[in-house]
């Protein structure tokens, strides 16, 4: 790619990614259905709150296209960049894109989800290193979720694991076309900083509950919101 080249792509990747991982996914299914869930149940618009207020189903509906919206942009771009040789952190700028899309969407005057859905995709787009991380979180969000049957617990203990396992992780399979080799810290400091912003910001939007957590009021799945 020339100069001109990769600061288009750059610009396009990082716009396109936003715009999509603002689509309100879970807010359009309940509009389809003639309800507005920012006005029920916990009031968020992700999968969450979209399966509490019409049914389980649409929160894998929700689930699925919030997953989608994070997952398409950051392969997309993968791919480009292994095909035209752009800058490698091009994927993860558009990871976070997605993310900051769906928690600050301009469509809804920045009032978004909580991310999980979405940089649960995002991840499964970066090969190897984060993805391996999202699948061994994913793995620990399922276990918890089966125990407690509490989604905001699920996803707190899934993104912790996930950040702790991108440095464990990444030291024996090295960020690029997933050969296998130890990489040095410095090589693994983008992911590891990609990683636990992304955790930062959705142990941030889970600040609610968190203290329901802690007073013992957070809602299991299936269950009213207090």
């Amino acid at each position: 790619m020339t100069g001109t080249q990769i600061s288009v792509t750059i610009l396009i990747s990082i716009i396109m990614a936003y715009l999509i991982g603002g689509i309100p996914f879970g807010l359009l299914l309940g509009l389809m259905r003639g309800v507005d869930i920012r006005t029920q149940g916990s009031g968020n618009i992700g999968a969450t709150n979209a399966g509490r207020v019409l049914g389980m189903r649409y929160f894998w509906y929700a689930f699925a296209l919030d997953f989608l919206k994070g997952f398409a942009p950051v392969l997309v771009v993968d791919l480009i960049v292994r095909h035209w040789h752009g800058p490698v952190w091009l994927p993860l700028a558009t990871a976070a894109a997605a993310i900051v899309g769906h928690v600050f969407p301009c469509y809804l005057k920045f009032k978004g989800g909580k991310g999980v859905a979405t940089t649960f995709g995002v991840v499964m787009g970066v090969w190897p290193v984060l993805t391996l991380a999202g699948l061994g979180a994913a793995l620990v969000f399922l276990l918890v979720f089966l125990v407690y049957r509490i989604i905001s617990l699920s996803s707190l203990v899934g993104v912790m694991v996930f950040v702790a396992l991108i440095p464990i992780i990444g030291h024996d399979i090295g960020p690029i076309d997933g050969f296998l080799y130890p990489q040095p810290w410095n090589k693994l400091a983008p992911l590891i900083f990609t990683g636990c912003l992304i955790g930062a910001l959705i142990i941030i939007k889970h600040r609610s509950n968190i203290r329901r957590l802690l007073n013992g009021t957070e809602p299991r799945m299936g269950e009213k919101h207090k």
